[in-house]
């Protein structure tokens, strides 16, 4: 019996050429796409229990680091060649021209958070894999569905050697400020008639 399955070779793209298709146009305004391992990917749609997150968590580092660090939101950030993800949240260093010269790149990034209500499976598998073999030492994935956070430190080129998964009760501290100590429950939306 003849195979009938075909292993198909992927044309990947750089970041170079992801920019020049972005400047001609062939990206829709309304399209929200971002380049992953070579791979031009759709963004999932955001929920409202995602975008109430994003904005208490952005809310939150911003008043708790000051001027220690630039947090941006969902703005890109260059891993390699192949990989410019937009991540929905990115602590990263102070740059004095505010990064309008290039997009921060691993050894500027501090932190980097994902907020998951559709998309854990994505962001703890495919993008933990991208951001630690970028060398991205502390990535969170906020769980908004499960009230969790996924926290991967120790990063390989096979992923991230330490994970774990924290409830909505518990406290962490980013890697590069052990003095900020932030809850769970902060960065989570609040619950609708509790």
């Amino acid at each position: 019996m003849q195979n009938t399955e075909t292993t198909l070779k992927l044309r990947l793209w750089t970041v170079e050429e992801y920019h020049r298709m972005a400047e001609a146009g062939i990206f829709g305004a309304d399209e929200r796409v971002e380049l992953l391992e070579g791979k031009i990917i759709w963004m999932i749609a955001k929920g409202t229990a995602h975008r109430s997150a994003v904005g208490r968590t952005d809310y939150l580092l911003k008043n708790r680091l000051g001027n220690r660090a630039w947090v941006s939101v969902q703005d890109p950030i260059k891993l390699n060649a192949r990989s410019e993800p937009e991540p929905d949240i990115a602590v990263v260093k102070v740059d004095p021209l505010d990064y309008a010269d290039h997009h921060p790149t691993p050894a500027e990034v501090y932190l980097i958070i994902e907020v998951a209500e559709s998309s854990l499976k994505l962001d703890c598998r495919i993008k933990a894999l991208a951001y630690s073999q970028a060398g991205i030492t502390d990535y969170w994935v906020l769980d908004v569905v499960g009230r969790q956070l996924h926290v991967f430190r120790e990063p390989t080129q096979d992923g991230y050697q330490n994970k774990a998964i924290l409830a909505e009760d518990a406290t962490i501290s980013p890697l590069d400020f052990p003095d900020l100590s932030i809850a769970v429950l902060e960065m989570l939306p609040p619950l609708i008639g509790s």
